[in-house]
């Protein structure tokens, strides 16, 4: 969790991808003329959000924010959007971390044997979450041409749903939203990013306390207009006035007690079928993922119920992703237990799935950190993200990815071509992504011709 302090330090100004990397800039020669080392965690991210989704994170603070806490690598994965793709690959040149860059959306399941079942979606059954990670840079195009009209679609449901709200709003005394004002307002939907049902909580959160202030007056709005139930927990954070993550913590309040009443379903626009995704990320060399998410017991201040998804049927889904496409399988280690996370392993293994980890950044009071990788059994996911890193960096230079069929490699097991791009991950110099070619020529994969 970030205390003021370290969320201030984070903080880099500019309207800009080319201004904020200039700060970052100017924020690190400070750092190093203080003397500051960040820790040495050996640790890695793959699954962060930044502003072009949702996040209190542009991408070059994202970097910053992971460099400072000791990460080696990180990754950018924006719901429906990649135009903070190349700021974050120029802040990893900055600092020196290795950078991952792919996009996190929603598919359908429609037509498939997942049909109709619930999957990894806690809000709809047949619509899943997947992450094309590893985008080789010349074909960021077409992934955005692909994702232009789903955000468009998007759009077009989150304002149906803003006016859903202001009903509810309107009815119970409390302000309305306007959707271009305060919803869009808090986006960068009009740069390439995307609008989430967080950016509509993130404006209610901010109308609310610039109308009731923070404090008693907003407690007596939550629970006696709107008739929002608070747990103790979070009465205790919003009774905080210099809280700093208050506006997130109103966030998750109304997340989880007024999403329900105003959640309309995604059409197939939004949420386009699975094999289409899965293709383009195969004709791009990109890599197709499943995410994981596995069932999720009650939580401990019983503000969220237990919840059943993939456990009971894994091995079936399992034997299907290779058939829909998926050359991998990310998960989030801090979020299941060793025993689903010894399973999904193995099953990984027994089809040939790629594993790849991270933990989704989203909010002020998460941290950038992911300790489990280091524990002996999970350290793998280290050399897993080498292995993405010099497949993305490789194939952005004119070599060839992991999976890609005319690779020297192709016909290796998947085990040894692991191995093999993270050593080459590892001898690259993220500073100098070109380094990349010297990695694979001591590895026999860059000849002159070239």
């Amino acid at each position: 969790m970030s205390s003021r302090e370290e969320l201030n330090a984070l903080s880099l100004d500019g309207a800009t991808a080319v201004s904020r990397l200039h700060a970052l800039d100017v924020k690190l020669a400070k750092d190093r003329a203080a003397g500051f080392l960040p820790p040495s965690t050996g640790e890695v991210n793959n699954h962060i959000h930044t502003v072009y989704s949702f996040s209190p994170y542009t991408p070059s603070e994202a970097v910053y924010g992971a460099w400072r806490a000791g990460l080696e690598a990180v990754g950018i994965v924006d719901h429906e959007s990649v135009a903070g793709c190349q700021e974050m690959l120029q802040a990893g040149q900055l600092l020196g971390l290795g950078i991952t860059t792919g996009c996190e959306l929603r598919v359908s399941a429609k037509g498939t044997a997942l049909e109709g079942r619930r999957i990894n979606n806690p809000d709809s059954d047949g619509l899943f979450y997947m992450v094309i990670h590893g985008i080789p840079h010349q074909h960021r195009e077409e992934v955005e041409a692909f994702l232009a009209p789903i955000r468009e679609s998007r759009n077009d449901r989150m304002r149906e749903q803003t006016q859903t709200l202001n009903a509810i709003l309107e009815d119970a005394g409390c302000p309305a939203l306007d959707f271009h004002e305060d919803v869009m307002a808090v986006s960068l939907t009009q740069e390439g990013g995307s609008i989430t049902e967080r950016h509509i909580l993130y404006a209610l959160s901010q109308v609310f306390t610039e109308t009731f202030g923070r404090g008693t007056a907003l407690m007596d709005a939550l629970e006696n207009s709107l008739g929002l139930p608070v747990s103790t927990t979070v009465a205790e954070r919003l009774q905080d006035e210099s809280n700093p993550h208050y506006l997130y913590d109103l966030l998750g309040l109304f997340k989880g007690a007024l999403v329900p009443r105003f959640f309309r379903q995604p059409d197939e626009k939004e949420c386009p079928p699975v094999t289409q995704a899965t293709a383009l990320a195969e004709h791009i060399g990109a890599i197709a993922t499943y995410a994981y998410l596995g069932d999720v017991g009650e939580s401990p201040t019983g503000d969220k119920k237990a919840e059943h998804y993939e456990d009971a049927w894994l091995e079936e889904l399992f034997a299907l992703l290779p058939q829909l496409g998926f050359r991998g399988l990310s998960y989030m280690p801090p979020r299941n237990t060793r025993e689903q996370l010894e399973r999904v392993k193995n099953l990984c293994t027994q089809h040939g799935l790629m594993e790849i980890s991270g933990v989704d950044i989203n909010s002020s009071r998460q941290e950038f950190r992911c300790p489990q990788v280091t524990q002996p059994e999970f350290a793998h996911l280290n050399d897993r993200t080498w292995a993405l890193i010099a497949h993305e960096q490789f194939a952005s230079h004119g070599g060839w990815g992991l999976f890609d069929s005319t690779s020297p490699m192709a016909q290796a097991p998947l085990e040894i071509r692991l191995d093999v791009y993270a050593r080459m991950g590892r001898r690259m110099n993220p500073q100098d992504p070109m380094s990349i070619i010297e990695a694979a020529r001591k590895e026999g994969l860059w000849t002159e011709s070239h």
